[in-house]
Protein backbone atom coordinates (compact mmCIF):
# COMPACT_ATOMS: atom_id res chain seq x y z
CA UNK A 1 0.00 0.00 0.00
CA UNK A 2 1.44 3.69 -0.99
CA UNK A 3 1.84 5.62 1.86
CA UNK A 4 0.26 8.79 1.53
CA UNK A 5 1.97 12.22 2.28
CA UNK A 6 1.03 14.47 4.94
CA UNK A 7 -1.68 16.67 4.18
CA UNK A 8 -0.76 20.11 4.43
CA UNK A 9 -1.34 21.84 7.73
CA UNK A 10 -4.54 24.38 8.13
CA UNK A 11 -3.84 28.14 9.71
CA UNK A 12 -5.50 27.71 13.08
CA UNK A 13 -6.39 31.24 14.49
CA UNK A 14 -7.19 31.29 17.53
CA UNK A 15 -10.17 33.58 18.73
CA UNK A 16 -8.89 36.25 21.72
CA UNK A 17 -9.71 34.83 24.78
CA UNK A 18 -11.72 37.29 27.49
CA UNK A 19 -8.37 38.76 29.25
CA UNK A 20 -9.13 42.19 29.42
CA UNK A 21 -10.21 43.15 32.85
CA UNK A 22 -14.32 43.78 32.12
CA UNK A 23 -13.78 40.67 29.66
CA UNK A 24 -12.53 38.72 32.89
CA UNK A 25 -15.05 40.02 35.00
CA UNK A 26 -18.04 39.10 33.21
CA UNK A 27 -16.44 35.50 33.18
CA UNK A 28 -16.25 35.12 36.62
CA UNK A 29 -20.14 36.66 36.57
CA UNK A 30 -21.55 34.20 34.50
CA UNK A 31 -19.75 31.51 36.37
CA UNK A 32 -21.35 32.16 39.18
CA UNK A 33 -25.18 32.89 38.18
CA UNK A 34 -25.14 30.55 35.34
CA UNK A 35 -23.32 28.13 37.57
CA UNK A 36 -20.90 26.89 34.21
CA UNK A 37 -17.09 26.31 33.89
CA UNK A 38 -15.00 29.03 33.10
CA UNK A 39 -14.72 27.39 29.86
CA UNK A 40 -18.57 27.82 29.20
CA UNK A 41 -18.18 31.44 30.23
CA UNK A 42 -15.37 31.96 28.27
CA UNK A 43 -17.18 30.74 25.24
CA UNK A 44 -20.02 32.95 26.16
CA UNK A 45 -17.97 36.53 26.28
CA UNK A 46 -16.47 35.43 22.86
CA UNK A 47 -19.76 35.56 21.51
CA UNK A 48 -20.95 38.97 23.27
CA UNK A 49 -22.71 37.84 25.98
CA UNK A 50 -21.46 39.24 29.18
CA UNK A 51 -24.35 39.32 31.44
CA UNK A 52 -27.50 37.45 32.86
CA UNK A 53 -29.80 39.09 30.96
CA UNK A 54 -27.78 38.63 27.77
CA UNK A 55 -27.34 34.99 28.53
CA UNK A 56 -31.19 34.31 29.13
CA UNK A 57 -31.61 35.76 25.70
CA UNK A 58 -28.88 34.21 23.81
CA UNK A 59 -30.07 30.94 25.24
CA UNK A 60 -34.19 31.67 25.09
CA UNK A 61 -34.64 34.29 22.40
CA UNK A 62 -38.03 35.50 22.25
CA UNK A 63 -40.39 36.28 18.99
CA UNK A 64 -41.47 38.99 21.47
CA UNK A 65 -38.26 40.83 21.05
CA UNK A 66 -38.67 40.85 16.79
CA UNK A 67 -38.00 44.33 15.24
CA UNK A 68 -41.10 46.49 14.34
CA UNK A 69 -41.78 46.14 10.97
CA UNK A 70 -42.19 49.24 10.21
CA UNK A 71 -38.90 50.68 11.22
CA UNK A 72 -38.15 48.93 7.73
CA UNK A 73 -37.93 52.01 4.70
CA UNK A 74 -41.31 51.79 2.76
CA UNK A 75 -42.89 48.98 4.72
CA UNK A 76 -46.22 51.52 4.83
CA UNK A 77 -46.36 52.08 1.16
CA UNK A 78 -45.98 48.58 0.53
CA UNK A 79 -48.83 47.31 3.45
CA UNK A 80 -50.68 50.25 1.78
CA UNK A 81 -50.38 49.15 -2.00
CA UNK A 82 -51.60 44.99 -1.06
CA UNK A 83 -54.08 46.35 1.71
CA UNK A 84 -55.38 48.21 -1.63
CA UNK A 85 -54.89 45.40 -4.16
CA UNK A 86 -57.32 43.36 -1.91
CA UNK A 87 -60.17 45.80 -1.54
CA UNK A 88 -59.98 46.26 -4.88
CA UNK A 89 -60.02 42.76 -6.15
CA UNK A 90 -56.85 43.10 -7.98
CA UNK A 91 -54.97 40.18 -8.90
CA UNK A 92 -51.59 39.75 -7.51
CA UNK A 93 -48.82 37.73 -8.89
CA UNK A 94 -45.48 36.37 -6.07
CA UNK A 95 -42.56 36.09 -7.57
CA UNK A 96 -39.44 34.62 -6.37
CA UNK A 97 -35.75 33.55 -7.23
CA UNK A 98 -35.44 29.80 -8.30
CA UNK A 99 -32.69 28.98 -5.32
CA UNK A 100 -33.88 27.78 -1.71
CA UNK A 101 -34.62 31.35 -0.26
CA UNK A 102 -36.65 32.14 -3.53
CA UNK A 103 -38.65 29.44 -3.06
CA UNK A 104 -39.44 29.57 0.18
CA UNK A 105 -40.07 33.14 0.19
CA UNK A 106 -43.11 31.93 -2.62
CA UNK A 107 -44.25 29.86 -0.50
CA UNK A 108 -44.66 31.43 2.72
CA UNK A 109 -46.07 34.99 0.87
CA UNK A 110 -48.36 32.89 -1.54
CA UNK A 111 -48.86 30.28 1.61
CA UNK A 112 -50.03 33.43 4.02
CA UNK A 113 -52.02 35.48 1.85
CA UNK A 114 -54.24 32.49 0.27
CA UNK A 115 -55.85 31.95 3.60
CA UNK A 116 -56.92 35.83 2.92
CA UNK A 117 -57.38 36.45 -0.58
CA UNK A 118 -57.83 34.89 -3.68
CA UNK A 119 -57.07 36.79 -6.38
CA UNK A 120 -53.27 35.43 -6.64
CA UNK A 121 -50.69 33.12 -7.86
CA UNK A 122 -46.97 32.25 -7.96
CA UNK A 123 -44.12 32.71 -10.27
CA UNK A 124 -40.67 31.52 -10.79
CA UNK A 125 -38.64 31.98 -13.29
CA UNK A 126 -37.05 29.46 -15.42
CA UNK A 127 -32.71 29.23 -14.61
CA UNK A 128 -31.80 28.64 -18.41
CA UNK A 129 -34.53 30.64 -20.04
CA UNK A 130 -34.86 33.82 -17.71
CA UNK A 131 -32.07 33.83 -15.80
CA UNK A 132 -32.04 35.22 -12.61
CA UNK A 133 -33.97 38.00 -11.11
CA UNK A 134 -37.00 39.67 -12.88
CA UNK A 135 -37.01 38.48 -16.56
CA UNK A 136 -38.78 39.75 -19.45
CA UNK A 137 -41.11 36.80 -19.56
CA UNK A 138 -42.41 37.04 -15.86
CA UNK A 139 -43.42 41.05 -16.45
CA UNK A 140 -45.09 39.56 -19.43
CA UNK A 141 -46.97 36.95 -18.17
CA UNK A 142 -48.36 39.62 -15.33
CA UNK A 143 -49.47 41.33 -18.34
CA UNK A 144 -51.00 39.01 -20.43
CA UNK A 145 -53.38 37.71 -17.66
CA UNK A 146 -54.31 40.78 -15.84
CA UNK A 147 -52.05 41.24 -12.70
CA UNK A 148 -51.36 44.70 -11.29
CA UNK A 149 -49.55 43.74 -8.28
CA UNK A 150 -46.20 41.94 -8.03
CA UNK A 151 -44.55 41.23 -5.25
CA UNK A 152 -40.94 40.28 -5.88
CA UNK A 153 -38.59 38.55 -2.64
CA UNK A 154 -35.35 37.21 -2.66
CA UNK A 155 -34.85 39.32 -5.84
CA UNK A 156 -35.04 42.76 -8.00
CA UNK A 157 -33.04 44.98 -6.58
CA UNK A 158 -31.03 45.59 -9.85
CA UNK A 159 -33.82 45.08 -11.67
CA UNK A 160 -34.67 48.95 -12.86
CA UNK A 161 -35.37 47.85 -16.36
CA UNK A 162 -37.39 45.03 -15.55
CA UNK A 163 -39.74 47.27 -13.38
CA UNK A 164 -40.06 50.11 -15.61
CA UNK A 165 -41.16 47.86 -18.39
CA UNK A 166 -44.15 46.69 -15.58
CA UNK A 167 -44.85 50.09 -14.73
CA UNK A 168 -45.50 50.97 -18.91
CA UNK A 169 -47.96 48.18 -18.77
CA UNK A 170 -49.89 49.01 -15.47
CA UNK A 171 -47.86 46.89 -13.14
CA UNK A 172 -46.76 47.91 -9.45
CA UNK A 173 -43.76 46.14 -7.71
CA UNK A 174 -43.43 45.48 -4.56
CA UNK A 175 -39.52 44.36 -4.08
CA UNK A 176 -38.45 42.07 -0.95
CA UNK A 177 -35.00 41.60 -1.72
CA UNK A 178 -31.70 41.59 0.62
CA UNK A 179 -28.64 41.67 -1.47
CA UNK A 180 -26.69 44.95 -1.82
CA UNK A 181 -28.49 47.53 -3.86
CA UNK A 182 -26.91 49.56 -6.88
CA UNK A 183 -26.89 53.21 -6.75
CA UNK A 184 -30.11 53.20 -8.70
CA UNK A 185 -32.80 51.44 -6.80
CA UNK A 186 -36.16 50.52 -9.12
CA UNK A 187 -38.56 52.72 -9.27
CA UNK A 188 -41.22 50.68 -7.36
CA UNK A 189 -43.89 51.33 -4.68
CA UNK A 190 -41.93 50.16 -1.90
CA UNK A 191 -38.36 48.36 -1.98
CA UNK A 192 -37.87 46.48 1.05
CA UNK A 193 -34.36 45.64 1.73
CA UNK A 194 -32.61 46.39 4.91
CA UNK A 195 -29.36 47.50 2.93
CA UNK A 196 -30.20 50.28 1.34
CA UNK A 197 -28.62 52.88 2.51
CA UNK A 198 -31.30 54.91 3.28
CA UNK A 199 -33.35 52.21 5.63
CA UNK A 200 -32.45 52.88 9.29
CA UNK A 201 -33.92 48.96 9.96
CA UNK A 202 -31.54 47.48 12.92
CA UNK A 203 -30.85 44.62 11.73
CA UNK A 204 -29.58 44.09 8.29
CA UNK A 205 -28.72 40.33 7.84
CA UNK A 206 -32.16 38.87 6.96
CA UNK A 207 -32.68 36.54 4.15
CA UNK A 208 -34.84 37.58 1.38
CA UNK A 209 -37.19 35.30 3.21
CA UNK A 210 -36.98 37.19 6.60
CA UNK A 211 -37.37 40.12 4.41
CA UNK A 212 -40.72 38.77 3.18
CA UNK A 213 -41.62 37.41 7.05
CA UNK A 214 -41.51 40.96 8.33
CA UNK A 215 -44.03 42.35 5.46
CA UNK A 216 -46.30 39.81 6.97
CA UNK A 217 -46.04 40.85 10.25
CA UNK A 218 -46.34 44.11 9.38
CA UNK A 219 -49.99 43.09 7.38
CA UNK A 220 -50.97 41.24 10.26
CA UNK A 221 -50.23 44.75 12.43
CA UNK A 222 -52.17 46.26 10.24
CA UNK A 223 -55.09 43.94 9.80
CA UNK A 224 -55.55 43.44 13.42
CA UNK A 225 -54.43 39.79 12.92
CA UNK A 226 -53.28 38.07 15.82
CA UNK A 227 -49.42 37.25 14.88
CA UNK A 228 -48.62 33.90 16.30
CA UNK A 229 -50.56 33.00 13.28
CA UNK A 230 -47.40 33.33 11.50
CA UNK A 231 -45.41 31.29 13.35
CA UNK A 232 -46.63 28.25 11.51
CA UNK A 233 -44.47 29.88 8.31
CA UNK A 234 -41.16 29.89 10.73
CA UNK A 235 -40.27 26.56 9.32
CA UNK A 236 -39.82 28.41 5.90
CA UNK A 237 -37.87 30.83 7.38
CA UNK A 238 -35.23 28.88 9.29
CA UNK A 239 -34.94 26.95 5.96
CA UNK A 240 -33.92 30.24 4.08
CA UNK A 241 -31.28 31.52 7.25
CA UNK A 242 -29.92 27.56 7.25
CA UNK A 243 -29.52 27.55 3.24
CA UNK A 244 -28.83 31.23 2.51
CA UNK A 245 -25.58 30.99 4.75
CA UNK A 246 -26.34 34.64 6.32
CA UNK A 247 -25.58 35.62 9.93
CA UNK A 248 -27.34 33.35 13.00
CA UNK A 249 -27.77 36.91 15.14
CA UNK A 250 -29.99 39.31 16.43
CA UNK A 251 -33.35 38.59 14.53
CA UNK A 252 -31.99 35.33 12.24
CA UNK A 253 -31.10 33.61 15.68
CA UNK A 254 -34.90 33.69 17.22
CA UNK A 255 -36.31 33.21 13.98
CA UNK A 256 -34.15 30.12 13.36
CA UNK A 257 -33.99 28.74 16.87
CA UNK A 258 -38.21 28.19 16.72
CA UNK A 259 -38.33 27.53 13.07
CA UNK A 260 -35.90 24.55 13.98
CA UNK A 261 -38.49 23.81 16.73
CA UNK A 262 -41.20 24.10 14.25
CA UNK A 263 -39.40 21.85 12.06
CA UNK A 264 -38.54 19.29 14.47
CA UNK A 265 -42.36 19.08 15.90
CA UNK A 266 -44.72 19.99 13.46
CA UNK A 267 -42.65 20.46 9.53
CA UNK A 268 -45.49 21.24 6.74
CA UNK A 269 -46.49 17.81 4.76
CA UNK A 270 -44.04 19.23 2.26
CA UNK A 271 -40.95 18.99 4.58
CA UNK A 272 -42.41 15.44 6.32
CA UNK A 273 -42.24 14.26 2.96
CA UNK A 274 -39.01 15.97 2.07
CA UNK A 275 -37.59 14.48 5.42
CA UNK A 276 -38.78 10.98 4.64
CA UNK A 277 -37.01 10.37 1.64
CA UNK A 278 -33.76 12.32 3.09
CA UNK A 279 -33.99 10.00 5.60
CA UNK A 280 -34.37 11.40 8.61
CA UNK A 281 -37.60 10.02 9.47
CA UNK A 282 -39.20 6.75 9.27
CA UNK A 283 -42.52 6.68 7.39
CA UNK A 284 -44.76 5.97 9.91
CA UNK A 285 -43.24 9.44 11.97
CA UNK A 286 -44.97 12.78 11.39
CA UNK A 287 -41.84 14.36 12.85
CA UNK A 288 -37.83 13.55 13.56
CA UNK A 289 -37.04 11.57 16.24
CA UNK A 290 -35.32 13.03 18.97
CA UNK A 291 -31.78 11.60 18.56
CA UNK A 292 -32.25 12.72 14.66
CA UNK A 293 -33.33 16.07 15.34
CA UNK A 294 -32.69 18.81 12.12
CA UNK A 295 -29.90 21.52 12.93
CA UNK A 296 -28.69 24.12 10.58
CA UNK A 297 -26.72 21.55 9.15
CA UNK A 298 -28.59 18.95 8.34
CA UNK A 299 -30.92 21.71 6.79
CA UNK A 300 -27.93 22.68 4.67
CA UNK A 301 -27.02 19.20 3.45
CA UNK A 302 -30.03 17.42 3.68
CA UNK A 303 -32.98 19.38 2.76
CA UNK A 304 -31.03 22.33 0.96
CA UNK A 305 -29.58 20.45 -2.00
CA UNK A 306 -33.23 18.48 -2.51
CA UNK A 307 -34.92 21.86 -2.04
CA UNK A 308 -32.25 23.64 -4.97
CA UNK A 309 -32.35 20.43 -7.50
CA UNK A 310 -35.60 21.38 -8.52
CA UNK A 311 -34.64 24.78 -10.52
CA UNK A 312 -31.28 23.52 -11.17
CA UNK A 313 -32.33 20.42 -13.37
CA UNK A 314 -35.70 21.14 -14.37
CA UNK A 315 -38.00 23.63 -12.72
CA UNK A 316 -38.30 25.52 -9.47
CA UNK A 317 -41.84 25.49 -9.46
CA UNK A 318 -41.65 21.75 -8.03
CA UNK A 319 -39.83 22.94 -5.08
CA UNK A 320 -43.09 25.83 -4.30
CA UNK A 321 -45.57 22.52 -5.17
CA UNK A 322 -43.73 20.66 -2.21
CA UNK A 323 -44.04 23.43 -0.10
CA UNK A 324 -47.18 24.43 -0.78
CA UNK A 325 -48.64 20.89 -0.68
CA UNK A 326 -51.58 20.24 1.15
CA UNK A 327 -52.34 16.45 1.37
CA UNK A 328 -49.29 13.85 1.45
CA UNK A 329 -49.72 12.28 -1.40
CA UNK A 330 -49.26 15.20 -3.31
CA UNK A 331 -46.66 16.09 -1.18
CA UNK A 332 -44.68 12.80 -1.88
CA UNK A 333 -44.62 12.84 -5.36
CA UNK A 334 -42.91 16.05 -5.45
CA UNK A 335 -40.51 15.25 -2.65
CA UNK A 336 -39.49 12.07 -4.93
CA UNK A 337 -39.26 14.26 -7.88
CA UNK A 338 -36.66 16.60 -5.89
CA UNK A 339 -34.43 13.65 -4.81
CA UNK A 340 -34.67 12.18 -8.07
CA UNK A 341 -33.43 15.84 -9.11
CA UNK A 342 -30.71 15.31 -6.43
CA UNK A 343 -29.38 12.42 -7.68
CA UNK A 344 -28.99 13.89 -11.06
CA UNK A 345 -27.73 16.83 -9.69
CA UNK A 346 -24.45 14.79 -7.84
CA UNK A 347 -23.69 13.28 -10.90
CA UNK A 348 -23.67 15.95 -12.98
CA UNK A 349 -21.79 17.67 -9.84
CA UNK A 350 -19.04 14.98 -9.61
CA UNK A 351 -18.37 14.85 -13.63
CA UNK A 352 -17.47 18.67 -13.93
CA UNK A 353 -15.87 18.44 -10.75
CA UNK A 354 -13.85 15.87 -12.48
CA UNK A 355 -13.08 17.99 -15.49
CA UNK A 356 -12.50 21.28 -13.71
CA UNK A 357 -9.56 19.77 -12.00
CA UNK A 358 -8.02 18.68 -14.74
CA UNK A 359 -7.77 22.00 -16.34
CA UNK A 360 -6.26 23.32 -13.43
CA UNK A 361 -3.71 20.65 -13.32
CA UNK A 362 -2.92 20.46 -16.77
CA UNK A 363 -2.46 24.39 -17.43
CA UNK A 364 0.64 25.57 -15.17
CA UNK A 365 -0.55 29.06 -15.31
CA UNK A 366 -4.31 27.84 -13.35
CA UNK A 367 -1.90 26.02 -10.80
CA UNK A 368 0.24 29.10 -9.98
CA UNK A 369 -2.48 31.71 -9.91
CA UNK A 370 -4.33 33.50 -6.91
CA UNK A 371 -7.62 32.97 -8.49
CA UNK A 372 -9.53 30.28 -10.55
CA UNK A 373 -11.66 31.35 -14.22
CA UNK A 374 -12.84 28.25 -15.77
CA UNK A 375 -15.07 28.03 -19.31
CA UNK A 376 -16.48 25.59 -21.10
CA UNK A 377 -19.74 25.85 -22.54
CA UNK A 378 -21.04 21.96 -22.28
CA UNK A 379 -21.28 22.79 -18.42
CA UNK A 380 -24.53 22.27 -16.75
CA UNK A 381 -25.33 25.77 -15.73
CA UNK A 382 -27.48 24.49 -12.20
CA UNK A 383 -23.97 23.20 -10.63
CA UNK A 384 -21.67 25.79 -11.53
CA UNK A 385 -21.74 27.25 -7.97
CA UNK A 386 -20.90 23.97 -6.67
CA UNK A 387 -18.33 23.15 -8.74
CA UNK A 388 -16.94 26.27 -7.49
CA UNK A 389 -17.17 25.15 -4.16
CA UNK A 390 -15.48 22.12 -4.72
CA UNK A 391 -12.87 23.34 -6.66
CA UNK A 392 -11.92 25.40 -3.84
CA UNK A 393 -11.99 22.22 -1.86
CA UNK A 394 -8.91 21.39 -3.81
CA UNK A 395 -7.58 24.79 -4.69
CA UNK A 396 -8.13 27.81 -2.18
CA UNK A 397 -8.69 30.28 -3.63
CA UNK A 398 -11.24 32.86 -5.02
CA UNK A 399 -13.37 30.78 -8.20
CA UNK A 400 -15.57 31.29 -10.91
CA UNK A 401 -17.24 28.68 -12.78
CA UNK A 402 -18.70 29.92 -16.60
CA UNK A 403 -20.82 28.12 -18.91
CA UNK A 404 -22.81 29.00 -21.95
CA UNK A 405 -26.43 30.12 -21.47
CA UNK A 406 -28.77 32.18 -23.89
CA UNK A 407 -25.45 33.13 -25.62
CA UNK A 408 -23.81 34.32 -23.05
CA UNK A 409 -21.04 32.93 -20.62
CA UNK A 410 -22.77 32.81 -17.27
CA UNK A 411 -20.78 31.95 -14.31
CA UNK A 412 -21.21 31.66 -10.32
CA UNK A 413 -18.73 32.66 -8.13
CA UNK A 414 -17.32 31.33 -4.79
CA UNK A 415 -14.77 32.47 -2.12
CA UNK A 416 -12.51 32.25 0.33
CA UNK A 417 -12.33 33.30 3.86
CA UNK A 418 -11.36 36.95 4.14
CA UNK A 419 -12.30 37.83 0.72
CA UNK A 420 -14.80 39.90 -0.97
CA UNK A 421 -15.20 38.15 -3.94
CA UNK A 422 -18.36 40.87 -4.93
CA UNK A 423 -16.15 43.72 -4.71
CA UNK A 424 -13.57 41.95 -7.06
CA UNK A 425 -16.01 40.91 -9.70
CA UNK A 426 -17.61 44.60 -9.08
CA UNK A 427 -14.11 46.29 -10.38
CA UNK A 428 -14.57 43.99 -13.32
CA UNK A 429 -17.96 45.42 -14.40
CA UNK A 430 -16.76 47.05 -17.63
CA UNK A 431 -16.36 43.19 -19.07
CA UNK A 432 -19.87 42.04 -17.27
CA UNK A 433 -23.44 42.55 -18.31
CA UNK A 434 -24.84 41.77 -15.18
CA UNK A 435 -23.84 40.64 -12.33
CA UNK A 436 -24.91 40.77 -8.01
CA UNK A 437 -24.85 38.91 -5.12
CA UNK A 438 -22.47 38.53 -1.55
CA UNK A 439 -19.07 38.83 -0.10
CA UNK A 440 -18.34 34.97 -0.89
CA UNK A 441 -20.62 34.03 -3.27
CA UNK A 442 -22.25 36.22 -6.31
CA UNK A 443 -23.64 35.23 -10.02
CA UNK A 444 -22.25 37.02 -13.13
CA UNK A 445 -23.17 36.95 -16.77
CA UNK A 446 -20.68 38.48 -19.86
CA UNK A 447 -20.34 38.45 -23.55
CA UNK A 448 -18.67 34.82 -24.27
CA UNK A 449 -15.82 37.08 -26.29
CA UNK A 450 -14.85 38.57 -22.76
CA UNK A 451 -14.05 35.67 -20.95
CA UNK A 452 -10.30 35.40 -21.66
CA UNK A 453 -9.94 39.36 -21.10
CA UNK A 454 -11.88 38.74 -17.63
CA UNK A 455 -10.09 35.93 -16.58
CA UNK A 456 -7.01 38.11 -17.03
CA UNK A 457 -8.55 41.26 -15.55
CA UNK A 458 -10.19 39.50 -11.82
CA UNK A 459 -6.52 37.65 -11.62
CA UNK A 460 -4.84 40.68 -11.28
CA UNK A 461 -7.61 42.51 -9.24
CA UNK A 462 -7.62 39.40 -6.94
CA UNK A 463 -3.40 39.46 -6.67
CA UNK A 464 -3.49 42.64 -5.54
CA UNK A 465 -5.93 42.86 -3.24
CA UNK A 466 -5.94 38.98 -1.43
CA UNK A 467 -3.21 38.50 1.75
CA UNK A 468 -1.18 35.42 0.91
CA UNK A 469 -2.62 33.99 4.45
CA UNK A 470 -6.46 33.93 2.69
CA UNK A 471 -4.61 31.18 0.23
CA UNK A 472 -3.91 28.94 3.26
CA UNK A 473 -7.56 26.77 4.41
CA UNK A 474 -7.87 27.93 8.24
CA UNK A 475 -9.58 26.68 11.33
CA UNK A 476 -10.76 29.22 13.70
CA UNK A 477 -10.36 28.07 17.34
CA UNK A 478 -12.45 29.31 20.30
CA UNK A 479 -10.99 27.70 23.17
CA UNK A 480 -8.15 25.73 23.97
CA UNK A 481 -9.43 22.41 25.97
CA UNK A 482 -8.47 19.67 28.38
CA UNK A 483 -9.94 16.42 27.96
CA UNK A 484 -11.00 16.73 31.61
CA UNK A 485 -13.76 19.38 31.25
CA UNK A 486 -15.69 17.24 28.71
CA UNK A 487 -18.70 16.00 30.63
CA UNK A 488 -22.25 15.90 30.11
CA UNK A 489 -23.43 18.96 31.80
CA UNK A 490 -20.67 20.68 29.38
CA UNK A 491 -21.95 19.40 26.52
CA UNK A 492 -25.53 20.22 27.11
CA UNK A 493 -24.73 23.81 28.08
CA UNK A 494 -22.60 24.07 24.76
CA UNK A 495 -25.99 22.63 22.55
CA UNK A 496 -27.76 25.37 24.29
CA UNK A 497 -25.65 27.77 22.36
CA UNK A 498 -27.43 26.64 18.62
CA UNK A 499 -28.69 27.12 16.66
CA UNK A 500 -24.76 27.42 15.11
CA UNK A 501 -24.13 29.38 11.94
CA UNK A 502 -22.50 31.89 10.62
CA UNK A 503 -21.40 34.37 13.43
CA UNK A 504 -22.24 31.64 15.91
CA UNK A 505 -20.88 28.73 14.82
CA UNK A 506 -20.08 25.43 16.68
CA UNK A 507 -17.18 25.69 19.37
CA UNK A 508 -14.30 24.54 18.15
CA UNK A 509 -11.60 23.28 20.36
CA UNK A 510 -8.15 22.43 20.58
CA UNK A 511 -5.84 19.97 22.72
CA UNK A 512 -2.56 19.52 22.54
CA UNK A 513 -0.54 16.59 23.96
CA UNK A 514 -2.69 13.44 22.90
CA UNK A 515 -1.73 10.19 21.83
CA UNK A 516 -3.30 7.38 20.10
CA UNK A 517 -4.84 4.65 22.02
CA UNK A 518 -4.37 1.31 19.85
CA UNK A 519 -4.68 1.79 15.95
CA UNK A 520 -5.93 4.39 13.46
CA UNK A 521 -8.88 3.17 11.39
CA UNK A 522 -8.69 4.23 8.05
CA UNK A 523 -12.81 4.48 6.58
CA UNK A 524 -13.90 4.38 3.16
CA UNK A 525 -10.11 5.03 1.58
CA UNK A 526 -10.96 9.03 2.73
CA UNK A 527 -11.98 9.35 6.50
CA UNK A 528 -9.63 7.80 9.28
CA UNK A 529 -11.31 7.15 13.12
CA UNK A 530 -9.02 6.60 16.04
CA UNK A 531 -9.29 6.83 20.51
CA UNK A 532 -6.85 9.64 21.65
CA UNK A 533 -6.42 10.34 25.08
CA UNK A 534 -4.45 13.29 26.33
CA UNK A 535 -0.78 12.53 28.36
CA UNK A 536 -1.47 15.17 31.13
CA UNK A 537 -5.25 14.56 31.90
CA UNK A 538 -5.29 10.83 31.96
CA UNK A 539 -9.11 11.08 29.82
CA UNK A 540 -9.94 9.55 26.06
CA UNK A 541 -12.30 10.15 23.57
CA UNK A 542 -13.36 8.47 19.95
CA UNK A 543 -12.12 10.77 17.43
CA UNK A 544 -13.56 10.66 13.92
CA UNK A 545 -11.84 12.98 10.79
CA UNK A 546 -14.17 13.28 7.61
CA UNK A 547 -12.07 13.70 4.74
CA UNK A 548 -8.99 13.32 6.90
CA UNK A 549 -8.05 9.85 6.23
CA UNK A 550 -4.27 10.23 4.64
CA UNK A 551 -3.39 11.21 8.83
CA UNK A 552 -3.87 7.14 9.37
CA UNK A 553 -0.42 7.06 7.68
CA UNK A 554 1.28 9.20 10.14
CA UNK A 555 0.20 9.12 13.38
CA UNK A 556 2.14 6.69 15.96
CA UNK A 557 1.71 5.31 19.28
CA UNK A 558 2.98 7.12 22.16
CA UNK A 559 3.95 10.29 19.52
CA UNK A 560 2.15 13.46 20.42
CA UNK A 561 0.01 15.73 18.37
CA UNK A 562 -2.54 18.07 18.83
CA UNK A 563 -5.73 18.29 17.47
CA UNK A 564 -8.51 20.75 16.96
CA UNK A 565 -12.07 19.53 16.88
CA UNK A 566 -16.27 20.22 17.54
CA UNK A 567 -18.14 18.04 20.11
CA UNK A 568 -20.95 15.79 19.07
CA UNK A 569 -22.94 13.08 20.33
CA UNK A 570 -22.81 9.89 18.61
CA UNK A 571 -26.42 7.91 18.30
CA UNK A 572 -25.76 4.30 17.72
CA UNK A 573 -27.51 0.98 18.39
CA UNK A 574 -29.71 3.29 21.13
CA UNK A 575 -26.52 4.31 22.84
CA UNK A 576 -25.07 7.70 23.03
CA UNK A 577 -21.65 8.80 23.16
CA UNK A 578 -19.29 11.91 22.59
CA UNK A 579 -17.00 11.94 20.07
CA UNK A 580 -14.61 14.83 18.73
CA UNK A 581 -15.50 15.61 14.93
CA UNK A 582 -11.89 15.93 13.84
CA UNK A 583 -11.11 19.91 11.63
CA UNK A 584 -7.39 19.24 11.84
CA UNK A 585 -4.48 17.18 12.97
CA UNK A 586 -1.00 18.89 13.98
CA UNK A 587 2.13 16.24 14.90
Amino acid sequence: MITQPVPPSKRWLFKPFPDQADEQQAVADLVQVLNISPFLASLLVQRGVYTFDEARYFFRPELTHLHDPFQMRDMDRAVDRITRAMQQDEKILIYGDYDVDGTTSVSLMYGFLRTHYEHLDHYIPDRYKEGYGISKAGVQYAADNGFTLIIALDCGIKSIDRVAEASALGIDFIICDHHRPGDVLPAAVAVLDPKRADCQYPYKELTGCGVGFKLLQALCQRWNLPTNGLWAYLDLVVVSIACDIVPITGENRALAYYGLKRLNTEPRTGFQALMRVAGFMRDDEICPHKDKHLDIGNVVFGLGPRINAAGRIKHARDAVNLLLAETFDEAEEFAYFLHAHNKDRQDLDKGMTEQALDMIRRNDLLINAKSTVLYDASWHKGVIGIVASRCIEQFYRPTIILTQSNDKAAGSARSVAGFDVYEAIEECADLLEQFGGHTFAAGLTMPIENVDAFREKFERVVSEKILDEYLIPRVEVDLPLDFSEINDKFYRVMRQMSPFGPHNLAPVFCTEDVVLVGEPMLMKEKHVKFTCRQRRSGHQFTAVGFGLGAWADHLRPDEPFSICYNLEMNHFNNRSTMQLYLKDIKI
